[in-house]
């Protein structure tokens, strides 16, 4: 094989680096006058447009006309859609001037919903592929963290369908239990009402009426975004259908001993009045004292410190001092534990302490599993009822649990004085009450966790009465409290959920997260599934007892049946009490509703109708991927894997790919608070600043909340948001999952990739004037191309299709959407096209150049087709618009661009030695434009010279005469051996180490004119930056928006580049002189 002309050596010398750091300065110059080229071409224009303005205005001030051109007449009409829903788009008017997003995404979805090109047969034998949506919350619309996992998982469906596979996408939405309920009560508040006030059956009402507002909502912007769903297979987590699901898994878990009733501690909301799991409770590290607002209270209390007390011993002058972070918990104590071994403590083992507050009296227990002797006082107050590691030390010693507070977070009757106090008022009364009796011992920083509910977050406190304003939406602080609950047993279901990813059953992508799944399932607790809600699945639990007898307390199994029906739970309570008769028995349903994600877990098998034995649970289940964001692995994709193994015997899909979070620019948290929450609608469509601030007034925010997210809005969407199309924002958001596990989103970039559509746009456009009216392509692609560039394109062509392909396989759609970009923008459009443009404009007359003509538009077709294949599972819109546009090869008789084959490799494309070529005379070109460039030569032709000491690069250049005339915009390139040939007056670029470009300079040019000009306009521009700069050293610019700021920055930068770029090209001219 030749040599690589184009290739480095291993190890350069020093004159050759320093000959390529010049060539990197050059080429740093060369984007500076760019740049200064068209800043200075804006700036032209903005000047003709207001002399034009000017003269305009005034002509019509002496009554003269203005001369309206001809093609300001022909300005394009707004598009309007004429075509009927369902039916195929309307075609048959000329493609718009430019691309329309709106006129674009208009039509097509509803074509494809009556083509039923989404819908899964499960009667067909091809290869599947399954895939069920993360049911959206029914608490509001998408946001834009939805907008990115549809607009993968919809890439992901549409690429398997177009590779044939029988492609099944199930659509539903989520329930979302304390969430749903939340917002409604948070409406009723407003009216001064409660949920208790109307009751549970017309609550419920509401609830319904919200879903079903809400549901449509969110089915609207699926469609907006593309999705391709098959809609005949929508659910909703509370139909029918899921609900016997629901309830035939709690009976067979309670049944297998796997769901069982218990009393424990529970994480308890007491603004919600419900428990709620582990992972569902936020912790807050807090490094000091700390003042924080708590739900329902008027001002802050202390947290991350820790008081010391003193505790007297009964019939004894000592005491204890013990330390805790909950001072109001003291009224629950019952007892005192010290280190078994620990000698300060050794006597007072056995003895009781007296409480200063309540009648009782406890003992001084040794626990060495609960205490370190090392650690404070080496004493630990004992508070069973309300905390997880006391908890455990009673059970283990035998203690009393005495509960304090009631679900409202209000002290019970076992409080004595303080009885009826809310809990931290308490804290703050109980400490003072120390005080007084002399068992104060002080107080301290103590970094601490706070555990905070993250089901109450921006959930307002009810106003006393109607038409107050709701109070600052806080976080409740969770408190544990003794409750008797569902609980689900989760060690053995755990211990399966880590063997199916060891023995590689399924795969969880990218594989760090596996330590992660690994860790969580190791150390899991058992799950509390009650709910005290009214919004969800009531638990089909009875409580039974003989009519007459005393009420059980529920507190066990014991106490209850289960049932699929009521029928079902009456023969189960008679079976319990077989001497009782039905009649004289007494069954209560359990009130409380299931945890949203109980429901949730079931989802990949209940949509298909499990329990019963579907066709479609037969055919499409278990599925082949779950798609969703890393942060629920936790709440829904460890418990879908364990429910899934324990119910149906299967791991409910083959492959798990967990995307990272959607941040702001800046890599903030999205939240309505802060103002920078996108809706993707408004990304689509485009949206004013007004209009966001708009969207902030009529949200839940309080006016503080506002003020700070306009603030937001205003820096981070100065312009409000463009309109960039649906196509643009889901191949902006596929591109970004390579940012790891946060993404960053820009706006503006997203609005780049709109100005890729636009160039789409445009190049299928030329490629259809290319192509000609008459063109018919030929029953298949041609293996080879018959010209260098012909076999360049079709090569580059081969390695897009394999990079797009590999990309879809391995989830890596950075690579995939970077491949097509590349593709379009660089290869086909930038080189490919223009260097077709000498020979389709050629003599066609000439039958040489006929036949190039003829394969050059083969050629075209080729990339075009299988360019917006490639491209169309990211951007389906645009894709089948232009695919429309474009002829069909013949017996192709293919509907729709969503059910076309998708391109496959075609290594007889692939040209390694051509692509070298290539890449060396597009090196060769851009020398030549960078002096070009550097001189501001626009208009002129210069000749042209070529200097090497390669033979291969000589015949290279030979080969490649035309192409780089026609790139470079100068006279044929002549090929000298010996530099002596090349006459005086050029300017000389590196090509590589043995080559260089010369282009004549000298007589292009009146050198002193060109100085003199530049010279002015360079003391002009230095003149605008001084001003602008001494505008920001100003003492009250500090007051100047952050935005604003920003943009003079740039202006700053902008104005050096172009000052730097003249005082280059002024230098360059007097080499001339």
């Amino acid at each position: 094989m030749s040599a690589d002309p184009t290739k480095e050596q291993p190890k350069l010398s020093a004159e050759e680096i320093a000959k390529r750091d010049e060539k990197k300065k050059r080429k740093e110059e060369e984007n500076a006058a760019k740049l200064a080229k068209l800043a200075a071409k804006k700036e032209k224009e903005r000047q003709q447009a207001e002399a034009k303005k000017a003269k305009d205005a005034e002509k019509a001030s002496k009554g003269e006309t203005t001369e309206v051109k001809k093609k300001d007449k022909e300005e394009e009409a707004p598009f309007v859609n004429t075509t009927p829903a369902g039916e195929k788009k309307d075609m048959s008017a000329p493609m718009r001037k430019n691309y329309e997003p709106h006129a674009v995404e208009s039509a097509w979805y509803e074509w494809w919903l009556k083509k039923e090109f989404f819908k899964a047969d499960n009667q067909s034998t091809k290869e599947k592929f399954v895939m069920v949506i993360p049911p959206p919350n029914v608490t509001g619309t998408l946001h834009l963290g939805h907008a990115l996992t549809n607009s993968i998982q919809d890439s992901i469906t549409r690429w398997h369908r177009m590779n044939g596979r029988n492609a099944l996408w199930v659509p539903g939405t989520d329930h979302a239990g304390i969430a749903t309920q939340s917002v409604i009560e948070k409406k009723l508040w407003k009216t001064g009402q409660t949920r208790h006030d109307l009751g549970r059956a017309k609550f419920l009402e509401k609830a319904w009426e919200w879903k079903d507002q809400y549901a449509a909502r969110i089915t609207g912007q699926l469609k907006s975004i593309g999705s391709s769903l098959d809609w005949s297979r929508e659910c909703f987590t509370m139909d029918e259908k899921l609900s016997k699901a629901v309830t035939e898994a709690f009976v067979r878990m309670f049944n297998d001993g796997i769901i069982y009733r218990d009393v424990r501690l529970v994480n308890w909301c007491c603004q919600l009045n419900t428990a709620i799991s582990d992972i569902e409770v936020d912790k807050v590290d807090l490094d000091k004292r700390t003042l924080i607002a708590v739900p329902g209270y008027d001002k802050k209390y202390e947290f991350g410190a820790i008081w010391d007390f003193a505790y007297k011993v009964e019939g004894s002058d000592e005491e204890i001092v013990v330390s805790t972070t909950r001072p109001e918990t003291m009224l629950g104590d019952t007892a005192v534990a010290v280190h078994p071994t620990d000698e300060r403590y050794q006597h007072l083992i056995g003895k009781n302490l007296i409480h200063p507050f309540v009648d009782r009296v406890f003992p001084i227990i040794a626990d060495g599993e609960l205490v370190d002797k090392a650690f404070g006082t080496g004493a630990v107050k004992v508070t069973p009822a309300h905390d997880p590691n006391d908890f455990k030390c009673g059970k283990r010693n035998g203690l009393a649990m005495i509960s304090i507070f009631t679900d409202n977070g209000v002290l019970n009757e076992n409080c004595g004085k303080f009885t009826g106090m809310k809990r931290f008022d308490a804290r703050e009364a109980v400490v003072e009450a120390l005080k007084e009796k002399n068992l104060f011992r002080g107080t301290r920083d103590n970094p601490m966790v706070l555990g905070l509910c993250s089901r109450s977050k921006n959930l307002p406190t009810p106003p006393p009465s109607p038409g107050l304003s709701l109070t600052r939406r806080v976080q409740d602080v969770i408190e544990p409290i003794l409750k008797p609950q569902w609980w689900v047993d989760c060690k053995d279901m755990a211990k399966r959920a880590i063997q199916v990813v060891e023995n590689k059953e399924m795969e969880i992508l990218p594989p760090h997260h596996e330590a992660t799944w690994y860790r969580w399932l190791t150390d899991i607790q058992d799950w509390c599934i009650s709910r005290q809600l009214w919004w969800g699945h009531q638990i089909p639990a009875y409580l039974v007892y003989p009519r007459g007898s005393q009420r059980p307390t529920g507190a066990t199994n014991s106490d209850w049946v289960v049932g699929r029906t009521p029928e079902e739970a009456t023969a189960a309570a008679r079976a319990k009490f077989p001497q009782v008769p039905e009649a004289d028995l007494v069954l209560e349903r359990d009130g409380d509703v299931l945890d949203t994600w109980f429901s949730s877990g079931l989802f990949p098998f209940s949509v298909f109708g499990w329990p019963d034995n579907t066709a479609d649970l037969e055919k499409f289940y278990p599925g082949s991927l779950l798609e969703t964001g890393q942060d629920i692995i936790f709440f829904w994709v460890a418990r879908m894997v364990m429910l899934g193994l324990q119910l149906t015997d299967k791991v409910p899909f083959k492959q798990v790919f967990l995307h990272a979070m959607v941040r702001d620019a800046h890599g903030k948290k999205m939240s309505k608070s802060l103002g920078n929450v996108i809706d993707p609608m408004d990304m689509i469509r485009g949206i004013t600043l007004e209009d966001l601030h708009k969207q902030l007034h009529e949200g839940n925010l309080d006016p503080k909340e506002v003020e700070r997210a306009t603030l937001a809005q205003k820096e981070d969407f100065p312009k409000g948001i463009p309109e960039c199309g649906t196509d643009a924002m889901r191949f902006a958001l596929c591109a970004y999952t390579s940012q790891g596990a946060s993404i960053n989103l820009d706006v503006q970039r997203v609005a780049a990739y709109r100005n890729f559509c636009n160039k789409l746009w445009n190049a299928v456009k030329l490629s259809n004037m290319v192509m000609g009216d008459k063109f018919v392509p030929q029953e298949k692609p041609m293996s080879k191309g018959e010209t260098e560039w012909e076999r360049w394109i079709l090569s580059k062509l081969q390695t897009t299709i394999e990079a797009v392909n590999n990309g879809f396989k391995f989830y890596d759609f950075a690579q995939a959407t970077s491949a097509i970009y590349s593709f379009w923008l660089y290869d086909f459009c930038d080189n490919y096209l223009e260097s077709l443009k000498p020979i389709i404009y050629g003599d066609a007359n000439d039958a040489s150049v006929a036949a190039r003509q003829a394969s050059g538009r083969e050629v075209v077709y080729t990339c075009v087709d299988v360019g917006l294949r490639l491209l169309s599972p990211f951007m389906p819109f645009l894709t089948e618009e232009l695919w429309h546009r474009i002829p069909r090869r013949p017996q192709d008789s293919t509907e729709s661009i969503c059910v076309a084959e998708f391109p496959q490799s075609v290594p007889a494309w692939a040209d390694e030695e051509v692509e070298r070529q290539v890449k060396f005379v597009q090196e060769a070109v851009s020398g030549v434009r960078r002096m070009r460039s550097s001189f501001q030569l626009t208009k002129q032709k210069p000749k042209l010279y070529y200097n090497t000491t390669s033979q291969e690069v000589e015949e290279l250049l030979k080969k490649f005469t035309e192409t780089l005339a026609f790139f470079t915009s100068c006279s044929e390139p002549e090929i000298v051996l010996n530099m002596k040939e090349v006459p005086e007056g050029c300017s000389v670029e590196m090509i590589n180490e043995n080559t260089q470009a010369y282009m004549t300079v000298k007589g292009m040019v009146n050198v002193e004119e060109e100085i003199s000009k530049l010279e002015k306009k360079k003391e002009k521009t230095e003149g605008d930056r001084a001003k602008l700069l001494k505008t920001t050293q100003a003492a009250a610019y500090s007051k100047v928006p952050e935005a604003k700021k920003a943009e003079n920055t740039a202006k700053l930068d902008s104005l050096q580049q172009e000052i730097d770029t003249m005082a280059s090209t002024i230098s360059n001219y007097k080499k001339f002189l």
